[in-house]
């Protein structure tokens, strides 16, 4: 059985309360008015959220696949969908950028459809939001030594300390430090916000990111001299200096992700999906703490894929507690992981993780990912999801 937190259990008492009687306002009442419109009824600020892959999943092959999706999280209360929008160095969108660059428009299981567009019309239909995830980030290829992006832009390879291609889980990757790279990211953000109808975007432990065994190619070592008096780049990539300086790079960067998509729609929301800090920073540059003060991320879910309950109770306090700069709880929604390969948790740690969350009042999280959710129906429909929310007001 699901247990309701007590913060749960007072706002959905105080909804309750606000919301309007039939028996008050009716064409039965005395006073005679019309009772208000359902629309004007308020619920738990929240989002409830799936991510939407290409990978393990079927669904964006087809407009009737997108449209049983978006009708399977409609009646289980989900309110946002992260659709993967660049994956493997193709777009899942006809791009410009990407057939100007590279010569090719999107990914060529899916030519001549546009699954971004046709995810946004039912999704929309149904009130739920549409963010588009830029999943690769700065990644090139996995296990492909570098791509079909990098064989045809070799200089924007990035380098580790023995002067090979930067790899890392078996990702390969573009160098993220680079300004052409850095644009032409911005290019491909930039045209996804002009063209479609997104609620947000968001990136995740691939942007901005870069591996910390990157940085030293040529660019980015003739850099850091000009900025350390001549001296070169530490060989220990986990140098604590070094380690800052890289990620101080990359938040600038998301200051420029922010920037171009305020330009573009200002009420288009800046949503990042970082790995947990510190480990973030440590291993991919990610100084996500220094990203929400800096106010370039809107929406944060941050990874907190755990296979036990009690890894992921203290991870998610660590980082709601400590980690979160005071002030921004209302925009901390934790990733969970409900699939990856054959693993999928049991209902019983399903519920604990929830659980955890509405324990620090957090009333949302983020499933990793779509394909998860079928496990879970029943409870999500019948026992988890059964109270109202809202998507919460995130735009300043």
């Amino acid at each position: 059985m699901f247990r309701l937190s007590l913060g749960l259990f007072f706002a959905l008492l105080i909804q309750g309360c606000s919301s309007y009687s039939d028996t008050s306002h009716g064409s039965g009442g005395s006073g005679g008015a019309p009772p208000p419109p359902a629309t004007e009824r308020t619920g738990v600020p929240a989002v409830r959220g799936v991510w939407l892959t290409n990978v393990d999943s079927k669904v964006l092959n087809s407009r009737e696949g997108i449209k049983e999706a978006v009708t399977l999280c409609k009646k289980l209360g989900i309110n946002t969908i992260f659709s993967v929008v660049w994956n493997k160095g193709f777009t899942l969108y006809p791009s410009k950028v990407m057939k100007n660059t590279f010569g090719i428009e999107i990914d060529t299981a899916l030519t001549g459809r546009d699954p971004l567009k046709e995810l946004i019309e039912e999704a929309h239909a149904q009130n739920i939001k549409v963010f588009a995830w830029f999943e690769f980030g700065f990644a090139s290829s996995f296990k492909l030594g570098g791509g079909h992006l990098l064989q045809a832009k070799p200089e924007w390879a990035s380098k580790d300390r023995k002067g090979n291609l930067t790899t890392k889980n078996g990702f390969e990757w573009m160098n993220g430090f680079h300004p052409d790279v850095q644009s032409f990211m911005l290019s491909l953000i930039a045209e996804v916000v002009t063209n479609y109808e997104v609620d947000g975007i968001q990136g995740d432990d691939r942007l901005p990111a870069m591996p910390s065994e990157a940085g030293y190619d040529t660019y980015t070592t003739n850099l850091y001299k000009q900025q350390n008096n001549g001296a070169l780049p530490p060989e220990d990539s986990k140098n604590e200096k070094w380690v800052q300086w890289r990620a101080n790079i990359l938040t600038e960067f998301g200051g420029k992700i922010f920037k171009t998509v305020k330009a573009i729609n200002p009420k288009c929301i800046v949503s990042m999906s970082p790995s947990i800090y510190p480990w973030s920073k440590e291993e991919y540059l990610q100084d996500w703490p220094e990203w929400v003060r800096r106010g370039y991320v809107e929406l944060l879910c941050p990874q907190v894929y755990r296979y036990k309950i009690e890894e992921y109770s203290s991870t998610l306090s660590e980082a709601f507690l400590t980690w979160l700069p005071k002030g921004y709880e209302n925009i901390f929604f934790p990733g969970v992981l409900i699939k990856v390969g054959g693993y999928q948790p049991t209902d019983e740690l399903f519920v604990q993780m929830i659980e955890e969350n509405r324990k620090l009042g957090i009333q949302g999280e983020v499933f990793f990912f779509y394909e998860g959710i079928k496990k879970y129906s029943d409870l999500l429909k019948n026992e988890i999801y059964t109270d109202r929310v809202d998507f919460p007001k995130l735009l300043k």
